[in-house]
């Protein structure tokens, strides 16, 4: 089977890549705008790109009248942004903040979400997630209608039990983090799990 995802399916191309490439970690992601109006919406079209310097990028998509969601133009305007990951227990927070809310209004107060102080960017992070990562912008793509951006992560933040100071490592084994999976409702959890050495 082969799909040609410029001509026959390309009206198709999100929901069978949306459905095939899973899981996928999610950003449920904090801007500001200028006038200090925060908001959060999540993403799964996230990751880590690097770690020399730290990089992350998501893809903020447009509205379905072709203008640019909140969280883009919050990052286009203040060129900073926080992206709190997302485990089982605020799943459903994370959902609320998803809704379509007019502009300027705050989604983490739609969800029970509580917004606290970030060290060096004006974006809150969430209290309630496991993981937060500060971020300045370091580029946007523009490829099509595809918008790209790239964000230097800055500061790092865990919940303490999440974090070996001995080792300087995470415990992995206490972050239950959800995926993404098929468009448009499903979701996973990251419960189960197998160890493969790799090759010397």
């Amino acid at each position: 089977m082969e799909l040609d995802l410029e001509k026959e399916f390309a009206d198709r191309a999100y929901p069978l890549l949306a459905s095939l490439v899973t899981p996928r970690p999610i950003a449920l992601v904090t801007t500001i705008s200028a006038d200090g109006k925060v908001n959060a919406a999540p993403f799964s079209f996230f990751n880590l790109f690097g770690a020399n310097p730290p990089i992350c990028a998501f893809a903020p998509g447009d509205r379905d009248n072709g203008t640019p969601k909140d969280t883009a133009l919050n990052v286009r305007t203040t060129h900073e942004f926080v992206v709190n990951l997302v485990d089982e227990k605020i799943a459903g927070a994370m959902n609320q903040c998803a809704a379509s809310l007019p502009y300027g209004e705050n989604e983490l107060v739609r969800a029970g979400l509580t917004a606290a102080p970030s060290s060096i960017v004006k974006p809150p992070r969430i209290a309630e997630a496991p993981a937060s990562l500060e971020c300045l912008e370091w580029g946007t793509l523009q490829i099509g209608e595809n918008r790209v951006v790239i964000g230097l992560i800055k500061r790092l933040h865990l919940r303490d039990e999440l974090f070996d100071a001995e080792k300087k490592r995470i415990h992995t084994d206490k972050l239950f983090l959800i995926g993404r999976m098929a468009s448009p409702d499903w979701y996973c959890r990251t419960r189960d799990r197998f160890e493969m050495k790799r090759p010397e």
